[in-house]
């Protein structure tokens, strides 16, 4: 299967060293001047609207916001720098405050980048938190990210901050994820993009029609967080994704909040390789993928590589509860488990004593809902590490509590890998992505990716 070409290619001829946290300088060079000369550079802050033209630069020194109404569109190339001073004598972190509609349209040759200056790009701070991050409001109806890369966001939520005074985050006690969507109606596209090095979730959702597909997310979550985290009032495919290093799961996905207004949270999760996740986390809760609160989500054909646990529904004995439990006409199975013999250096003795991912897959553990969840998933086992043979990675050599990427790796199957074999064809009604007729968004109709039969985002070349 020939998916998520961009990813595979695109990722490493465009961004090169930007995916790792090695370097001092691993982000893209500033684009090239369109038709020659001088880069355009401009400055901004408050009400924004209208094109940011290709290949220009835009510093950000206070916060920005699209106002109910409007619209703003990033066309290619388009660096934009946020000021990590803050704002006002409390250094509040810059925030990006959508209450109308934003358009992130880069290329694979050229996407938009959302970032700090770049000598501030370190692996020192790659949790450091320099800015805010996108708040799609509830007014936000529409929101694109295709083909961006959003880094080094997830600053304090304090009194002053925007979405503290709007009430959707708490002072003193949230930090930013990098994407917030607010809006039940709304619809937002996240796609081919980069999404790395944030103290908090890479996307929460709490309301709104979502496709999230074909994104590398990397290094997300401090001493907490997800990949992408989603609650009530929300209907998402997520697919496609290669999820490295989140802090605690790959997917927490939750009917929490829901009510008459805020409907149950439906989302189908399919066909993504998720990395290393679990392991980061401060004190022991998720590994990969956390369904809870009722949510209704379908969980299948991902490939998990050195995950601390396999996926996990809190109080399965109760189901069908939005206190508790999940639903339980969700299927959570024929996922691929496979374990290096990586051992962690963060192990908690007085809990589970995991060290292993083969341990932890195997463990007696309360939230496993066995002979149910993953009944027909592949699960590793000391003696059978169920090495998936990507193209380039090695399941034995990267650290379990590692996020630091290289660009050089690439999770293509190689032909033969016992991952092209056994998945779920998707052909049940059920299990079919809610978009796959499309979801419009800025004009442009975007489809969910078709369920492929194998396991993980990328097949064989």
């Amino acid at each position: 299967m020939k998916r998520n070409v961009w990813m595979a290619a695109a990722l490493a001829t465009v961004l090169m060293a930007a995916c790792s946290d090695d370097s001092e300088n691993d982000n893209p060079a500033l684009p090239e001047p369109d038709g020659g000369g001088q880069v355009e550079v401009t400055t901004v802050s408050g009400n924004v609207s209208g094109v940011w033209k290709k290949n220009t630069v835009v510093q950000v020194d206070g916060h920005l916001r699209v106002p109910a109404g409007s619209s703003l569109t990033i066309e290619e190339g388009v660096q934009v720098i946020f000021t990590d001073k803050g704002v006002g004598v409390n250094h509040v972190p810059v925030e990006f405050t959508v209450d109308g509609n934003l358009y992130l349209r880069g290329t694979a040759e050229n996407p938009v980048l959302l970032s700090v200056a770049e000598e501030k790009r370190t692996a020192a701070n790659a949790f450091a938190g320099l800015w805010g991050g996108i708040v799609a409001t509830s007014s936000c109806e529409e929101l694109l990210i295709d083909h961006a890369v959003i880094e080094y966001t997830g600053g304090q939520v304090i009194e002053g901050s925007p979405a503290a005074t709007a009430e959707i985050y708490t002072a003193g006690d949230d930090a930013y994820p990098q994407v917030t969507t607010c809006n039940l109606n709304g619809r937002y596209v996240i796609t081919h993009s980069i999404l790395r090095n944030g103290w908090s979730d890479a996307v929460y959702m709490m309301g709104g029609k979502a496709i999230i597909a074909e994104n590398l997310f990397v290094a997300n979550g401090f001493d907490g967080a997800e990949a992408v985290n989603v609650k009530a009032g929300c209907q998402a495919d997520v697919a496609g994704n290669i999820m490295f290093s989140p802090n605690t799961n790959g997917l927490k996905l939750s009917s929490s909040g829901q009510s008459e207004e805020r409907g149950q949270a439906r989302v189908q999760a399919y066909n993504n390789t998720i990395i290393n996740a679990g392991w980061r986390r401060d004190g022991e809760k998720g590994g990969c993928v956390y369904a809870e609160k009722n949510v209704l989500a379908n969980v299948f054909n991902n490939l998990m590589v050195n995950c601390k646990f396999r996926a996990q529904t809190p109080s399965y004995k109760n189901p069908n509860n939005p206190e508790e439990g999940y639903d339980n006409t969700s299927v959570i199975d024929y996922n691929y488990y496979a374990s290096g013999s990586q051992r962690s250096d963060i192990v908690f003795a007085d809990a589970s004593g995991v060290a292993y991912a083969w341990e932890g897959y195997n463990y007696a553990h309360k939230n496993y809902y066995e002979g149910v969840v993953d009944a027909h998933s592949v699960i590793a086992t000391e003696q059978d590490g169920k090495d998936p043979l990507f193209e380039n990675f090695s399941i034995h050599a990267v650290p379990l509590t590692s996020y630091s990427y290289d660009e050089a790796w690439d999770f293509h199957l190689k032909a033969g890998s016992p991952a092209l074999t056994g998945a779920n064809s998707g052909s049940a009604a059920s299990l079919k992505p809610y978009f796959a007729g499309g979801l419009s968004v800025g004009g442009t109709t975007y489809s969910s990716p078709a369920v492929a039969a194998h396991y993980g985002a990328l097949g064989t070349k």
